[in-house]
């Protein structure tokens, strides 16, 4: 049914729940995976030099980040007995980084974690699961994950 399933993480329990499920799902169906994690190579501006430095610093400090999310998501699907392609995106927003990531990758699924961030929190850093439920054009599995995420 489903032939090739996109996991966007973000390094939270929640995102490895999501995990999870994706691996089950792609035992169930043989589909292949590819998970992802999206950097925003731009999160901040500014001017001048401090800003290329603090740039630099920030780019670095996510693109280690990214890979310890994605070795993680590696390890438990080879663990799961399901291979996995993995890749670092670069996407100024992180639910059209995992759109047009899910495109190219020719996904027919998506299996997302989401936060079930409420009020306030919801208001300044909004739903990346909403937004992609939102403007996707294939179906999209949400996991919750523990409640302590």
């Amino acid at each position: 049914m489903f032939k090739h399933i996109l996991v966007p993480v973000d390094g939270s329990a929640t995102a490895l729940a999501a995990v999870e499920k994706a691996a089950a799902v792609a035992k169930a169906f043989g589909s292949e995976v590819t998970a992802i994690y999206v950097i925003d190579p731009y999160p901040f501006t500014g001017v001048g030099a401090e800003f290329a430095y603090g740039q630099d610093q920030y780019l670095s400090a996510a693109t280690a980040e990214a890979n310890a999310a994605i070795g993680a998501v590696a390890s438990q699907m080879s663990a799961a007995g399901v291979p996995v392609q993995t890749r670092v995106v670069e996407s100024h927003s992180a639910w059209r980084g995992i759109l047009e990531a899910a495109e190219s990758a020719g996904a027919d699924l998506i299996v997302m974690g989401s936060h079930g961030r409420r009020g306030l929190e919801k208001l300044v850093l909004g739903s990346v699961a909403q937004r992609v439920l939102a403007n996707a054009k294939l179906p999209v599995l949400v996991v919750r994950g523990p409640e302590e995420d």
